[in-house]
C-alpha cells in the first residue's frame, strides 16, 4: 500500500498568513487534558519567531485530569470522553465561544519515522512546479506496512544533479531532481480511537499532530532547529522525542514510560497512595543526591489510613532519591538507545531540550546531561500571549505547539481528503495546495 492509502488522519488547511483566525486545540495526555482557544493574529516577519506568521493570544483555557488513557493510547472511550468534555467546556466559558473543531496530538500508537527518496528527470532543463510535484508524488508511492496511519509527510530537502540540501529548487537548472521525504506514522487503531474519543464529544478533528513535533514547534528558539536539536517530551505515560536538523523534523519516536511510572514506583516503594506519592515527587523528589538527603526527613502517609495528616511515618529524603533515580536513568537510557539505533545518537555538543510535565523533576537536566552527553535546557512555550502563570511551564508545550502547527502545515506534501471518520484519499498535489494557499492568503 502506498502512502496515499494510509491517510486516515485529516489534514489541516493552511492558515492564511494575513488573516486573523480563532483556533481550538486539545492536548490529550495520559495525565491531563488541556484545551486552548486562541486568536492567531498575523505579525510582521521581523517580529515573529522563525517559521511563524502569527502570534497566538489565549482566549480560553480548560484543564482536566485525564482518564481512559494508558501509554498515550485510549483504553476506555467513555472515560476519555468524560475527561475531554469538561476541559472543552471550561475553555468555552472562559473564551465566550463555542468550539466546533480541534487540533489534537498523538503520543501513543508507536510513533515511527520513515525516510523515502525519489528522483525524476527535469523535463525542460529548468525545474518547474510540475517537476517538484512529480518527484513528491514518486516519493509518496513508497509502501508502508498495513495498520499504519500517516500523521506527517515532510519534504526535508531537495537535490539537483547530486547537489544536496537545496531548499527551493524551482527555477534552478539541472537534469535530475531528487527529494527526501520524512513520513511520521502511528498505529491506525490508536489514531482512530483518539479521533473517536474527540468526535464522541461532538467535535470535528481538524488534524492529528505527533506530540514531539508539536513540542518542538513550541519550545525551539531561533536557529536551534537549524543547528540540530533533540526535543524530549516527558509526559505522564509516555516519553517522546523529536530530532530537528536543518530546520526540519527528521526523526520522531516514543516510548510508553513517563512520569507516572516514577509516581507508581514511589507508591510501591513507600507503601503509600498514588496521590500521596505524586505529592511527594512534586515537593521533595529529585533525581540527584545531596549531602543532606540522609538528614532531611519526609512525612509519608500510611496506606489505608483515614486521616493522612495525623498518622504518618518519616523516611529520609535519600530513600526517595534511591527510588526515583533508577527510573529516570532508565527513561533517558531508553531514549538514548532508540536515538542511537535510528542513527541519531546524542553526540557531544548536541543540544537537548527537555519539556513536558515530568521534565520539571529536580535534577533531571543534570542526569540527562550525563546520559545523553549534550547541552541540556528545559523547554517552555515561546511566542504566546495570555497564558496564565501556571500555563507557562513545560507541561503546556505540546498544547501551545498545536497552535503553532497551522502556521507550518502548508509545507506537508501528503494531504488525504477526509471521508467520514476513518476514510481518506489523496487530494491534489503539493504544487496545487501551495497554489491554493497563495490564492487564499493574498
Amino acid at each position: 500500500m502506498s502512502l496515499q492509502d494510509h491517510g486516515l488522519t485529516p489534514r489541516l488547511r493552511p492558515l492564511p498568513p494575513r488573516r486573523t483566525a480563532t483556533l481550538s486545540v486539545l492536548d490529550i495526555g495520559t495525565s491531563k487534558v488541556v484545551c486552548l482557544i486562541a486568536e492567531l493574529r498575523p505579525v510582521p516577519e521581523g517580529e515573529a519567531l522563525r517559521g511563524r506568521t502569527h502570534l497566538p493570544r489565549i482566549l480560553g483555557i480548560g484543564h482536566q485530569r485525564s482518564l481512559g488513557l494508558k501509554g498515550g493510547a485510549v483504553v476506555d472511550l467513555e472515560a476519555a470522553e468524560s475527561a475531554i468534555r469538561p476541559a472543552i467546556h471550561a475553555a468555552e466559558r472562559m473564551a465566550g465561544v463555542e468550539v466546533q473543531s480541534v487540533i489534537v496530538n498523538l503520543t501513543g500508537g508507536r510513533l515511527a519515522s520513515h525516510h523515502f527518496a525519489a528522483h525524476v528527470p527535469v523535463r525542460s532543463g529548468m525545474v518547474c512546479a510540475s517537476d517538484i510535484g512529480g518527484v513528491l508524488e514518486v516519493a509518496s508511492n513508497h509502501t508502508l506496512r498495513p495498520g499504519r496511519a500517516v500523521l506527517h509527510a515532510l519534504p526535508t530537502g531537495f537535490s539537483l544533479d547530486g547537489q544536496n540540501q537545496i531548499v527551493e529548487p524551482a527555477g534552478m537548472i539541472g537534469e535530475r531532481l531528487g527529494v527526501d521525504l520524512h513520513v511520521v506514522t502511528a498505529e491506525a487503531a490508536s489514531s482512530r480511537n483518539l479521533m473517536l474519543a474527540v468526535e464522541r464529544s461532538h467535535l470535528d478533528v481538524e488534524a492529528v499532530v505527533a506530540t514531539p513535533y508539536a513540542s518542538g514547534l513550541a519550545t525551539l528558539a531561533d536557529d536551534e532547529a537549524e543547528m540540530g536539536v533533540v526535543v524530549i517530551d516527558l509526559g505522564g505515560g509516555t516519553t517522546s522525542c523529536g530530532v530537528f536538523s536543518d530546520g526540519h523534523l527528521v526523526h520522531a519516536d516514543a516510548i510508553a514510560v513517563g512520569g507516572h511510572h516514577i509516581t507508581m514506583d514511589l507508591a510501591r516503594g513507600l507503601t503509600t497512595t498514588v496521590s500521596a506519592a505524586e505529592r511527594l515527587k512534586t515537593l521533595y523528589g529529585t533525581a540527584i543526591s545531596s549531602g543532606s538527603d540522609d538528614r532531611d526527613m519526609v512525612a509519608v502517609p500510611h496506606m489505608g489510613d483515614d486521616d493522612e495528616r495525623e498518622v504518618v511515618r518519616h523516611v529520609p529524603r535519600a530513600q526517595l532519591v534511591r527510588i526515583i533515580r533508577p527510573r529516570v536513568e532508565e527513561i533517558l537510557e531508553l531514549v538514548r538507545d532508540r536515538l542511537r539505533n535510528a542513527g541519531y545518537a546524542a553526540q557531544a555538543g548536541r543540544r537537548i531540550v527537555l519539556t513536558g510535565g515530568a521534565s520539571q523533576l529536580l535534577g533531571l537536566p543534570e542526569v540527562a546531561r550525563r546520559i545523553l552527553d549534550g547541552e541540556v535546557r528545559i523547554g517552555r512555550p515561546l511566542g504566546i500571549r495570555g497564558l496564565p502563570e501556571a500555563g507557562k511551564g513545560p507541561s503546556f508545550s505540546a498544547a501551545v505547539g498545536l497552535l503553532v502547527y497551522p502556521q507550518v502545515a502548508h509545507i506537508e506534501h501528503f494531504e488525504p481528503r477526509r471521508n467520514g471518520l476513518f476514510g481518506g484519499a489523496s487530494e491534489g498535489g503539493y504544487v496545487e495546495r501551495v497554489g491554493r494557499w497563495f490564492r487564499e492568503s493574498f
